[in-house]
């Protein structure tokens, strides 16, 4: 045999092989989910939480120490941290980090001294400025892309949550027709998706995705969830989030609109969730370790993952309102908090 023929007979067969020093969940001829490292923001008994990642490869997100103070944090491309990120106006020991955007400007939410309404902040450069949507009572800014549009959530009071984008400095709110809580969790560059969550009237999280036009498409449900939620996309508009099943487990899932999904796994863990993803296929995330710590991960998508089609896989509808009336009666109330 000739040394051509050798080694791609040799290539052939190492492709044919799993891969190895690496988790990764692939068909053949497809594409990956792969985890590359794996993190903890710096001290004992910390629960690490990322939440976003932007195009540098810098992470955003929250860690809670042992005694419950959350706090959020940057992890920089270099593997390095930032100091705890506390809101100047956090009077009760609880800040977040939801999105970073190219120019690191980071937004979250803390509570102040209210004690029970999340307000939302910017921090760009050491500076915090502080966001309440007009007239709310509540705001938590979860998404913000690199020409500063910005998502989240809000409620004037009655407890039920509203979602919301905010596009050259044009806010527009929406629900899911029949949601008593649509939170809104990313907005692209190109402006052409935001994702997140809803809770209908029954209790159950379902993911929803709204396009350029403002329609949304609802529900997005893989075979077998009994909870789904959407956080993060990129400008190939790859969705990332994840679902509960059944039986208690946790899966990590990577959606392409309009309607196909696939799940990862991180290896021995009941609990995963994918958070973020930027445009070259990094994503931040989360898994669960056998004694309860919440662990960081950053993974990347190689190729594009073999998906599932619709049909018993996947529901996606697409609801003809843009904009649905708040039920501002009590008993559709819900307390859940933006998830992370």
């Amino acid at each position: 045999m000739k040394p051509k023929q050798i080694l791609i007979s040799i290539l052939a067969v190492l492709f044919a092989l799993p891969l190895m020093g690496t988790f990764a969940q692939q068909a053949a001829n497809s594409g990956s989910i792969e985890v590359i490292t794996t993190f903890d923001y710096p001290g004992t008994g910390n629960s690490t939480l990322p939440q976003k990642i932007n195009e540098r490869g810098d992470v955003v997100g929250e860690f809670i120490d042992s005694t419950g103070v959350t706090r959020a944090f940057v992890r920089f491309s270099d593997g390095s941290f930032s100091d705890p990120i506390v809101d100047p106006n956090d009077t009760v020991g609880f800040t977040e980090g939801r999105g970073i955007n190219n120019s690191r400007t980071v937004c979250g939410d803390y509570l102040g001294s209210d004690g029970s309404n999340n307000h939302g902040f910017f921090l760009s450069g050491g500076t915090f400025t502080e966001y309440d949507v007009p007239g709310a009572v509540s705001t938590s800014v979860l998404g913000i892309n690199d020409v500063a549009d910005f998502t989240g959530s809000f409620s004037y009071g009655s407890g039920i949550f509203q979602g919301f984008v905010s596009v050259g400095g044009t806010i527009t709110s929406f629900s899911v027709p029949g949601a008593i809580q649509t939170l809104a969790y990313e907005i692209n560059n190109s402006k052409q998706l935001v994702v997140g969550y809803y809770i209908d009237g029954s209790g159950i999280v379902h993911g929803y995705y709204r396009d350029a036009t403002g329609t949304l498409h609802f529900p997005i449900d893989p075979s077998g969830s009994t909870a789904t939620v959407l956080f993060g996309l990129n400008d190939k508009n790859w969705v990332v989030g994840r679902y509960a099943d059944s039986s208690g487990v946790t899966h990590g899932v990577f959606f392409v609109p309009p309607n196909n999904f696939f799940t990862f796994d991180y290896p021995g863990s009941t609990f995963t969730s994918l958070n973020g993803i930027n445009d070259k296929g990094f994503i931040c995330g989360r898994y669960v370790d056998a004694s309860g710590i919440a662990r960081g991960f950053l993974a990347r998508v190689r190729g594009i993952p073999p998906t599932n089609a619709a049909g018993p896989e996947m529901k996606a509808f697409t609801s003809p309102s843009r904009v649905t009336p708040l039920n501002s009666s009590p008993s559709a109330w819900g307390d859940a908090m933006p998830a992370r």
